[in-house]
């Protein structure tokens, strides 16, 4: 997959994941928390002995949702500790 491909992937991903979690951000937040919340689940999905993202396709989405999603709360976890 191409960088491109990347970026609507993880632009679509956070989308997703940003509604379910009720987080705010604009688009750019989006892309980032998408790309890295799919090198993130796709690394966790190969520790389990799953394939990771492995192109556009929805199977890499639902990875790259689950991985922003995972993001989000480890990101809300740390918030609360330093407030």
């Amino acid at each position: 997959m191409g960088w491109i491909g990347w970026i609507i992937l993880g632009a679509l991903a956070g989308l997703v994941a940003k509604a379910i979690m009720k987080e705010s951000g604009g688009l750019l937040k989006n892309i980032i928390l998408g790309i890295v919340g799919g090198v993130i689940g796709g690394w966790l999905v190969e520790l389990l002995g799953g394939s990771g993202v492995n192109g556009f396709n929805i199977y890499s989405f639902i990875v790259a949702v689950i991985g922003a999603i995972g993001l989000i709360w480890i990101a809300r976890v740390f918030r609360r500790e330093q407030a």
